[in-house]
């Protein structure tokens, strides 16, 4: 920890809340004639790395100077009346909870506008593509930084449409369907879930989130809480997704361009269970216990038809695409993390945290690969990559096949890696869930969650044999030459390996922030 004053800590959350909309409005702006650079798309993408990598900086500060020693209290808060009419503030501040994910989302940003400047993906004018990015960015960090109700909402709103544009204009094949698919489930699980905040807002008197978690539902009837735990719950889980609310996924991650399918899955899947943590935990509590069951059932539900469907894709002479493959196996790792929320215990809500940020990492690793693979073969079929390769990876690109078997090996969680603790975690929090919770029912979706784990590096293995070593009896005696990594695409993924290995090797890094904050939370603001 470095001492800065509250002051300066509270300026560099709001900095990085509001410098992606400016740095957005300046991006659509003619560049000054010294910076243009070699053309003006260059300079204008060379502004969004600059952008997102100031916002990076003053991430890093912002943990560098945050109390590790009370992670459970929230710091660089700024409290301001906004509309008084109805007692909405613009609060923000941070918590043990929050700033990994703020962190993350401010790396994944920064990596994604690196990458974009030197393969930028065809469609429409960079400038637009670049504004698109950083109103993205400035909705998803927002989503990690507001404590007012009313705030969160329109946080969790402003990154529909950047994200529908960068699908729908920047996309592959189906772009537009994926798009509007898209659109159209967010956008109707946000309304229904709006009616929930309200219904707390209006009942309570406040739309504070500090305020709402200290009282621990005291102020809401159980009617309530059961009514706005099935609003806001169902918002929540289509943007988690939740099965068998998340068929939108697949064809959107399959659509969208690299940076796209990175960042829907590092960051804007981690929106809908960070609203369950911060929301309905600590502010519902007696709706939750009653809705656990169901919400553990349909996140186990969700774990083995995941790993189900991308045992299906990665299936000889099935024609899966290794996009559509991944974004399958996201249904599932965030059934673990549905599942650790469930059971409502200190151990699952810090596995879910974990898995949270395990999956951000490995997943936008992930589909990296994947979209290098896509650029340099034209196709993610994983027959055309398994039978028409060659030596595939190992023999024709090394550096690449052994980046691509490290990502599949960390997602299917082996020991030493990030991928690991929070599953784990998650099944022990399902092993003795909270008191009121049937313990039956809960062991029953840690054997499915943990059956989920076998599916989970059958498939992956299936994936690296394939992908990685070809089929032998189709290669070639003399297999053409291929890309290996280059340097861009080396400074853009090896933070993330070198995370997942840390974070593996060291989980109290990100336990130590989560654990007195969880504990504070789940006893409503007491602990």
């Amino acid at each position: 920890m470095i001492d800065i004053s509250p002051s300066v800590m509270q300026f560099l959350l709001a900095f990085i809340v509001v410098a992606p909309l400016l740095g957005a409005a300046a991006a659509l702006l003619p560049p000054p004639p010294g910076l243009k650079g070699r053309s003006p798309e260059q300079a204008v993408l060379r502004h969004g790395v600059t952008v997102t990598g100031v916002i990076l900086a003053a991430a890093v500060a912002l943990t560098l100077g945050f109390d590790h020693d009370a992670p459970s209290r929230f710091q660089a808060t700024t409290d301001i009346s906004w509309i008084q009419a109805l007692n909405v503030r613009i609060h923000l501040g941070i918590d043990g909870i929050s700033l990994p994910l703020l962190l993350m989302t401010a790396l994944l940003f920064f990596l994604c506008a690196l990458y974009s400047y030197f393969k930028l993906p065809a469609g429409p004018s960079p400038k637009a593509f670049v504004a698109l990015l950083l109103v993205l960015e400035s909705g998803t960090l927002a989503t990690f930084a507001v404590l007012d109700l009313l705030l969160f909402f329109l946080a969790f709103e402003m990154v529909l449409i950047p994200m529908y544009f960068l699908i729908a204009r920047w996309g592959g094949a189906q772009r537009q369907a994926a798009a509007w698919k898209f659109i159209l489930y967010t956008l109707l699980g946000s309304v229904v879930m709006l009616l929930g905040l309200l219904l707390i807002g209006l009942n309570s008197g406040t739309f504070d989130m500090v305020a709402l978690a200290s009282d621990n539902g005291r102020g809401l009837t159980h009617t309530t809480q059961l009514l706005a735990v099935l609003a806001i719950g169902i918002g929540l889980a289509v943007k988690t997704p939740m099965w068998p609310l998340h068929s939108w996924l697949p064809d959107a991650h399959t659509a969208a361009p690299t940076v796209g399918s990175v960042l829907l899955a590092g960051v804007l899947l981690k929106m809908g269970t960070y609203g369950f943590v911060r929301i309905l935990l600590p502010v519902t509590p007696d709706g939750m216990a009653t809705f656990a069951p169901y919400l553990g059932a349909l996140a186990a539900i969700g774990i083995v038809y995941g790993s189900l469907a991308c045992l299906s894709l990665a299936r000889k002479g099935n024609k899966g695409d290794l996009k559509r493959l991944i974004a399958y196996s996201s249904v599932g790792h965030m059934g673990f993390v549905l599942l650790g929320i469930a059971s409502m215990t200190p151990t699952g809500v810090n596995g879910a945290l974990f898995a949270n940020i395990a999956h951000g990492l490995i997943t936008g690793l992930l589909f990296f690969l994947v979209g290098a693979l896509k650029d340099r073969y034209g196709t993610a079929d994983l027959d055309t990559l398994a039978g028409a390769t060659g030596a595939a990876l190992y023999g024709r690109a090394p550096r690449l096949g052994v980046f691509l078997a490290f990502a599949a090996v960390a997602s299917l969680g082996l020991p030493g890696l990030a991928g690991f603790w929070g599953e784990m975690l998650a099944l022990f929090g399902a092993f003795d869930p909270a008191e009121g919770l049937s313990r039956p029912a809960f062991l029953t979706y840690m054997a499915m969650g943990a059956f989920g784990t076998l599916l989970t590096a059958a498939y992956l293995l299936i994936v690296v044999r394939r992908v990685c070593m070809g089929d032998p009896k189709a290669q070639s005696a003399a297999p053409a030459a291929l890309a290996d990594i280059q340097r861009y695409e080396f400074a853009a993924w090896t933070p993330l390996v070198a995370l997942t290995v840390l974070a593996g090797l060291w989980p109290a890094v990100l336990l130590g922030l989560t654990d007195p904050a969880v504990q504070k939370l789940l006893a409503g603001g007491n602990a």
